[in-house]
Formats: C-alpha cells, structure tokens, sequence
C-alpha cells in the first residue's frame, strides 16, 4: 500500500503508510506552515523503502561501529549505542527517529512551532519563546467506549517549553504496540531528542520488573514471527500486584532513570505502574485536567 495522507478537520495532518501512523502539528505564518507540510510529506513517503532495505541489520543488537548507511537508521542506532551492554536493537528507536527525521522539515522560519506524534513517540520543534503542553494517558486496561466517545481525561500534564533541553518524548510499558520485558503500564521520558527518548523509555520500561510467577511472559517469537526480540520473554500479562511488589518494580525502574539521567541520556520520566507513580523529580507532570493539551502520550498511543 502507498503512503496515505488526510488533514483533519482542526488543520493537523495524518500520515499513515504501513506501521507507521502520525499526526503532524505546527503553527506559524500560513505559508511557512503549509511549505514544511508539503517537505515533511515528500520526505515521509520514502521512509519505509529506505528503512526496509537495512531491516535485517536494524534487527540485530547494537555492537561495534555502526553498519548502517541511511540517516534514519543511523539515528536509530546512535539512539540505543548507549545500552550496548545490554541486549538493544536499534528498532527500539524507530519511532523516535522517525518522527526526529520528519520535525526537521519544520526547523524554518516562521514555524513557530510543530510536533510530530509517531504512536505517542514525539518530536518537537519550538521556536524561542514557545511550548507545548502534553497530556499523559497512563493505562489502557481502563479505556472504554464510552471515554473514547466523550472525550479521553489525561492522568496528569507537563509543559515542554523552548528553553528545556528537550525535543523528544517518547513512551514505551507492556501494554503498548512494542513488546517489554517489565510490568510498566508506561514509562514516559523527555530527552533531547524523539529516538533518544525512544530507546531510553525501553530501557527503563524493562526495567519495572519484579519476579512473580503469577506474572505472564511469552518468548516473543511466538507472538510475532519477524521480531527482534527472539525468543526472550516479553510480558503479556500481569494480574493485580500487591502494593509492596508494584513498588519494589518502580523503585528498580527508577534507578535505571536516574542512572540514564546522570548519564546525560535523559532529562526526566514518569513511571506508572497499578495506579502508582513515579518520577526523576524534575518532570512538570502535574494533575491539570482542565488545561488545553496539544498532544496526548501514554498506553493509549504506545
């Protein structure tokens, strides 16, 4: 299938081809907005092809020096080099980067600012003195027709203003689209850029995790035949905890967090686990339900 483009109805663009489905918004002089438009469109329509045709490599864990040749994927490994220790593909990235790839068609004059929504994966680009504010959807397991029809309510907010470090976000738990080995309902990570928070959101994610055999785990190859993950066990299902045990995953997640944040990896996250919470500290997650958003993350969008 061809890649497929449709603007809504409050001016934002959606463009879909293969698993790729993203939202595009900007503001800016009329002119400059539609001209970024029609270069991030140009430029989407190729991703997929570019990205196929190194799949087999972007498959395998991140060693040595990058292999890669196109830009995409290189962002892409870069993104997960920093975990090489650990077991790591660059496709833990691809979303991140792909929606960093599409954002810098925006990086011109009179784009005041735009945001690209890769699956809850987000680049951002802000001109000096703006923001964007985004809602946090925590977990699907308590989605229901009748939310989605009267309007989805955020768990909480956060304001990325154009002084932060921070032009990535980017969300990754057990219940997204992307397999996890921990029990995270979302891990949620501001970073530079949308493929560094992309692989640091993994990283974290998998890292929410407590040994429980009530707990479900599957070798991913039996869920998805072409995954990168072989035959390691990724999380499918996980009952009520007790509160002692949610807290013990989140306090082994956190520490991954704070490690990646000393490390300059990330600038801050947001871990939620059994209606629990918790965060680096310095994130401006708050309960503002009644402000605007611009965009949502979470489960939902993961």
């Amino acid at each position: 299938m061809n890649a497929q483009r449709t603007q809504l109805a409050d001016g934002r663009w959606h463009f879909q081809h293969g698993p790729m489905d993203i939202i595009i918004g900007a503001s800016g002089s009329p002119a400059s907005v539609e001209m970024a438009h029609a270069d991030a469109w140009k430029r989407f329509t190729g991703i997929l092809d570019e990205l196929v045709q190194e799949l087999a490599v972007l498959r395998r864990p991140v060693r040595g020096a990058c292999p890669l040749r196109g830009p995409i994927a290189r962002r892409m490994w870069h993104a997960c080099q920093p975990y090489q220790s650990r077991f790591i593909t660059p496709m833990a990235a691809v979303a991140g980067a792909v929606a960093q790839e599409l954002v810098a068609c925006y990086a011109k004059s009179g784009v005041t600012r735009a945001w690209i929504n890769n699956g809850g994966d987000i680049a951002l680009h802000l001109a000096p003195s703006q923001s964007v504010r985004i809602g946090l959807y925590a977990n699907l397991a308590r989605l229901d027709l009748d939310e989605i029809r009267d309007g989805i309510r955020t768990d909480g907010q956060f304001e990325v203003a154009s002084v932060l470090p921070v032009r990535g976000v980017a969300t990754s738990g057990w219940r997204g689209r992307s397999f996890s080995l921990g029990i995270a309902d979302s891990v949620t990570v501001l970073a530079r850029t949308a493929s560094e928070a992309d692989a640091a959101a993994t990283i974290i994610a998998n890292a929410v995790d407590v040994a429980d055999a009530r707990i479900v785990r599957r070798p991913a190859c039996e869920l998805k035949d072409d995954t990168d993950l072989g035959s390691r066990p990724v999380t499918v299902d996980v009952p009520p905890l007790e509160p002692a045990l949610v807290e013990q995953a989140l306090r082994a997640g956190l520490r991954r967090a704070h490690e990646l944040r000393a490390a300059g990896l990330i600038w801050s996250a947001a871990l939620v686990c059994q209606n629990q919470i918790t965060t680096t500290g310095n994130t401006a997650l708050g309960l503002l339900e009644n402000r605007r958003i611009d965009m949502q993350v979470g489960s939902v969008f993961a």
